[in-house]
C-alpha cells in the first residue's frame, strides 16, 4: 500500500481575472483592501468575503460582512464589521472558541489584565452530558472591567462564544455579566462562573 501524502499550501484571492486593474483598485498580495464598512479605495466599491485583506477567511465573517454592505446601501441600519469580535470555531473534540485577545495579545497592547478561568469539572451540565475537558478562560481589562476575550476549550465551545461575542459588542463589563442570570443546569453557566472567577466569585468552585 502507498502512503499519501498532504499539504496544506493556505488559500489565495482569486482576483487577478476579475478585471479590478480597470478601476484602479489597492490590493494587499491579490487581497481587497477595505474600511470598517468593506468599502474599498474606490468610493462607492464595496467588498466581503474571502478576498478582503485582513479578515478571516470564515463564512460567518462573509455573511455578516454581505448584511453590512446590504443594510448601509438600503439606507438601513448598520454597524461595522470589527475583526475583534469575531468567533473562531474548530469543530474537533473537544471543541475549541475564542473571541478577542489572548492574554498575552492584551499585555503586549498594555492593557492591565486581569483573567478568570473555570474548569467544565466544576459544571453540573458537563456531567450531565459526560463532558468534564476543557475550560472557560476570560481575558478582562483590570481597570475598567472591560472585556477583552474570552476563550473555551470544552462542550458546545462553538455555541457558548455566542454569548461572549455578544457581550463584548455590548461593551458589558465582567460585573455585568457575573450577574446575568444563567438558568440552571446548562452549559452556559460555565460562562457566569468564568466571568464571576475574574473577581475570585465563582460559585460551582
Amino acid at each position: 500500500m502507498v502512503g499519501h501524502r498532504r499539504v496544506a499550501v493556505g488559500r489565495a484571492p482569486r482576483t487577478y481575472d476579475a478585471g479590478l486593474d480597470k478601476v484602479n483598485l489597492q490590493l494587499d498580495r491579490g487581497f481587497v483592501t477595505v474600511n470598517e464598512w468593506m468599502e474599498t479605495t474606490v468610493p462607492g466599491l464595496y467588498a466581503i468575503g474571502d478576498i478582503v485583506a485582513g479578515l478571516p477567511q470564515l463564512a460567518h465573517v462573509g455573511a455578516m460582512a454581505g448584511i453590512v454592505v446590504a443594510s448601509k446601501l438600503a439606507g438601513k441600519y448598520a454597524r461595522a464589521v470589527r475583526k475583534d469580535r469575531v468567533p473562531g470555531c474548530t469543530y474537533c473534540d473537544p471543541q475549541i472558541a475564542s473571541v478577542g485577545l489572548t492574554e498575552a495579545q492584551a499585555k503586549e497592547k498594555g492593557y492591565q489584565v486581569k483573567t478568570g478561568k473555570f474548569p467544565f469539572v466544576g459544571n453540573s451540565k458537563a456531567t450531565i452530558v459526560d463532558a468534564h475537558d476543557g475550560f472557560v478562560k476570560v481575558v478582562s481589562d483590570a481597570k475598567y472591567g472591560e472585556i477583552l476575550g474570552v476563550h473555551i476549550i470544552g462542550p458546545l465551545a462553538t455555541e457558548l462564544i455566542a454569548e461572549a461575542v455578544t457581550a463584548m459588542e455590548l461593551e458589558a463589563t465582567v460585573e455585568e455579566m457575573m450577574f446575568t442570570i444563567h438558568a440552571h443546569p446548562t452549559l452556559y453557566e460555565s460562562l457566569l462562573d468564568g466571568f464571576a472567577s475574574v473577581d475570585n466569585m465563582a460559585i460551582n468552585v
